[in-house]
């Protein structure tokens, strides 16, 4: 059996190329579509937050490059210096991103159950938690 640090990475390089390759027609990357989520779920939202949020996902000028990019394709606007909201144009065309993110849902969760992914993130969520307060 491969430890645990083989299949993180493998899984996550997997999970960002299936996405990213979803996620190309409607001009979007795996990145650019987890700061069209922060933004989603806030009114509006500081750049720092979004920073905040996904710090684990990306660097700092990554973040930045996704959110410079929704904001050249329309995805979002900003309502004052330094915060985000989504445009209307966004949240329209977020819908129909959303029956690619339930297919791909579904494709990666093939022969997963609900308890088993449970127990897979909890599993994670504590090993993380080990280490991190170790620092």
């Amino acid at each position: 059996m491969k430890p645990i640090g083989y299949w993180l990475n493998r899984t996550d390089r997997a999970i960002t190329h299936y996405m990213n390759g979803t996620l190309a027609e409607f001009g979007l990357t795996r990145l650019a579509w987890q700061v069209l989520n922060v933004v989603r779920d806030g009114k509006d939202v500081a750049d720092d937050e979004v920073h905040t949020i996904l710090v684990a996902n990306a660097e700092a000028a990554d973040l930045d490059t996704a959110i410079t990019l929704l904001l050249t394709d329309g995805w979002v606007a900003r309502p004052a210096a330094e915060r985000l909201a989504l445009t209307d144009d966004g949240r329209e065309r977020l819908v129909k991103v959303g029956a690619s993110i339930d297919t791909f849902r579904e494709v990666s969760l093939a022969g997963v159950t609900d308890d088993e992914y449970r127990t897979a993130v909890s599993v994670l969520e504590r090993m993380t938690e080990n280490l991190e307060a170790r620092r």
